[in-house]
C-alpha cells in the first residue's frame, strides 16, 4: 500500500565548529551531520544511513495515526509507593524525576484512534520515563488498552520500548507480565488482531509477556530485543555468545518476529496488515 509519498531528503557534511549548537545531529552510524529539522521531517530516522533515533511517545502517536483521531484514555493514573522503596533515593522522588523529564505521568500513553481510517486501541511506551520500566500502573493501563479493543470489537496495536520490570514495585510490577497476557487471551478468544511492535530497547518482563505475544511482530531496524541482558546471559551459561543475537535482525533471521519495519514506513505496513486481517472480518 503506498498511500503517501516519501519526500526526499539530504545531507551535507560540514565541520562541527561551523554549525551553531542545537541545529543538527550527529548520525552514530555514519557520523554524518544532518539538521533536526530535516531529521524531524524523516520521523528522526537518518535517510542516508537509516539509524532510528529515540523518539517520545507523543511523537510516534502523531506519526501513527489520523490527524485529530486520538483519543487519550487513563491519562490520570500515576504509580505510588506500596513498598516505601529506597535505594539511594526514594521511589517517590525517582517518580518525580521521571515526570519532570519525560512530561508524563506515566510510561506509557494509551487511546483510541485511527490509522487511514481504521480504529485500533493504541498504547505506546516512553522510555524517557523510567526507561520504559513496567511498573503496576504500565500494565494496568497496557491491560485496559487491550480490554478496550475488546469492548469495541477492534484491533490493538502496542508498541513497546522498556529497560523491562520496575524493581521499586516488586513482585507488583512482575504480576502485570501475567495481567497482560490473560488479557491477550481474551482479545484473541474474540477473535481480534493484536500488533506488536517493538523498538529500542525492548527488554525483561515487556519482552517476557506482551511484546511478543502479538498474532503479528514487528520491529525497527537495529533494535536490541532480549530478556537479559548480553553479560548476565554469558557469565549463566558461560558460553560465547552470536554478535548481534539480541538485535531485530538476528530475532528476524531466526523467526522470532514477523517483519523489520522503517519507522518511515511503519503507518503504511499496519494499515496493510489491519487490511488483511481485520476489514470485513466478522468477529464475536
Amino acid at each position: 500500500m503506498s498511500l503517501f509519498s516519501k519526500p526526499k531528503y539530504s545531507t551535507v557534511t560540514l565541520k562541527k565548529k561551523d554549525i551553531p549548537e542545537g541545529l543538527w545531529r550527529k548520525c552514530p552510524l555514519s557520523g554524518e551531520i544532518i539538521f533536526n529539522k530535516e531529521l524531524e521531517q524523516n520521523q528522526n530516522v537518518v535517510p542516508k544511513s537509516g539509524h532510528h533515533f529515540l523518539i517520545t511517545a507523543p511523537e510516534r502517536i502523531h506519526f501513527l495515526l489520523d490527524e485529530g483521531s486520538f483519543e487519550e484514555f487513563d491519562a490520570g493514573l500515576a504509580s505510588v509507593d506500596p513498598l516505601k522503596f529506597v535505594d539511594k533515593v526514594s521511589y517517590k522522588e525517582r517518580l518525580k524525576k521521571y515526570q519532570k523529564a519525560s512530561t508524563l505521568e506515566e510510561g506509557v500513553i494509551c487511546g483510541l484512534g485511527k490509522i487511514y481510517e481504521i480504529p485500533v486501541s493504541l498504547a505506546v511506551m516512553d522510555f524517557r520515563f523510567g526507561a520504559g520500566s513496567m511498573g503496576s500502573v504500565v500494565g494496568e493501563k497496557i491491560t485496559r488498552t487491550i480490554e478496550r479493543a475488546c469492548e469495541n470489537k477492534i484491533p490493538c496495536v502496542i508498541f513497546s520500548s522498556s529497560g523491562g520490570a520496575r524493581m521499586q514495585e516488586g513482585i507488583l510490577s512482575l504480576m502485570q507480565m501475567a495481567k497482560t497476557s490473560a488479557a491477550l487471551a481474551r482479545l484473541s478468544k474474540a477473535g481480534l488482531p493484536y500488533i506488536s511492535v517493538l523498538t529500542h530497547p525492548t527488554t525483561g518482563g515487556v519482552t517476557a509477556s506482551f511484546a511478543t505475544l502479538g498474532d503479528v511482530i514487528l520491529a525497527e531496524p537495529g533494535a536490541l530485543i532480549g530478556f537479559a541482558g548480553a553479560r548476565v546471559i554469558k557469565e549463566t551459561t558461560q558460553q560465547d555468545l552470536p554478535e548481534g543475537f539480541q538485535s531485530a535482525e538476528f530475532l528476524l533471521e531466526h523467526g522470532l518476529i514477523d517483519q523489520i519495519v522503517n519507522r518511515v514506513d511503519m503507518r503504511d505496513r499496519i494499515a496493510e496488515i489491519l487490511s488483511a486481517l481485520f476489514i470485513g472480518k466478522k468477529v464475536s
